[in-house]
């Protein structure tokens, strides 16, 4: 009973936690939102300011706030029945969303420069945005070919698991980063009269948005990084079944549909070699977010 109710407690802490993520990255979006539209010149696609805008709308929307859902959706319970390869999908769906927005976002920036006649490419800001973006397009490239796709070998998948979870989770950190130094950039560039040091309304808006994305930041890594709120293993029961019995779900949580893979499985699913093989791989599925 203890234990059950020390799960409870763990969920309602889980919860809770999500709901204010949710609630600070939900926030975020907003604010970006009334910056561009109550400050700023609002949104267009013309190479006027109204271009610009959608860098910061989009980055915040999809490279902070979709990346993080991403991040943390192997740790949704009420997830842990669903199957391990269609929450790969919704990994990997949700990233590809966010590397959409990152590029169009960045497509903005270049064609309001070059309309403008502003130079690219020369701020710390933008030398590490670009870095972020082209490691978030390799880091989705090799998901898909590994961890998606049934071709990879299960050895392959165990090696490479913690160099992924630790880029993803890096590259996140990154962008949040990158994405204070370009709000910070754009103060100062914009505020001219009253200037940034005044502390204009827009100023503290600012100010305060840069102040959420950390915090919404700070609690997607919280999540992803406690290892009681990891999606459990695959269950090991089986690794109990005979030989002869069906390779359906040998297999098949961690997206190795391909049927040999799963009869190579069930042939020695019975033997030590093949417990412990069964084990190794589920943390490898598992720790997709850790």
């Amino acid at each position: 009973a203890a234990h059950g109710a020390r799960k409870m407690e763990n969920y309602g802490r889980f919860l809770a936690l999500l709901a204010s993520t949710l609630l600070v990255g939900f926030v975020s979006v907003i604010l970006s939102l009334v910056w561009v539209f109550h400050y700023r010149e609002g949104l267009s696609w013309d190479g006027s300011l109204g271009e610009f805008n959608w860098h910061p709308v989009l980055i915040i929307t999809g490279f902070v706030f979709i990346q993080g859902i991403a991040i943390i959706v192997y740790r949704l319970p009420w997830t842990w029945k669903c199957s391990k390869l269609l929450m790969k999908f919704i990994h990997a769906g949700l990233n590809t969303i966010a590397m959409i927005l990152a590029i169009v976002s960045m497509v903005a920036v270049f064609e309001f420069h070059n309309a403008k006649n502003i130079p690219n490419m020369y701020s710390l800001h933008s030398w590490i945005g670009l870095t972020a973006v082209i490691f978030y397009s390799l880091q989705l490239f090799l998901g898909f070919a590994v961890f998606l796709l049934p071709f990879a070998p299960v050895h392959l998948r165990i090696a490479l698991m913690p160099i992924h979870v630790y880029l993803g989770l890096t590259i996140f950190a990154t962008v949040i980063a990158t994405a204070l130094m370009g709000i910070t950039e754009k103060l100062i560039f914009a505020l001219k009269n009253p200037a940034y040091s005044a502390s204009p309304p827009e100023a503290t808006l600012v100010n305060c948005l840069g102040i959420l994305l950390v915090i919404f930041g700070s609690l997607i890594l919280w999540m992803a990084s406690r290892p009681h709120w990891k999606r459990p293993p695959a269950e090991n029961a089986k690794i109990l079944r005979p030989i002869g019995a069906t390779a359906e779900g040998t297999e098949v949580e961690s997206t190795m549909t391909d049927s040999s893979n799963a009869d190579k499985s069930d042939l020695r699913s019975n033997t030590e070699a093949a417990r412990k093989q069964n084990i190794k791989f589920d943390e490898a599925g598992q720790r997709s977010t850790m």
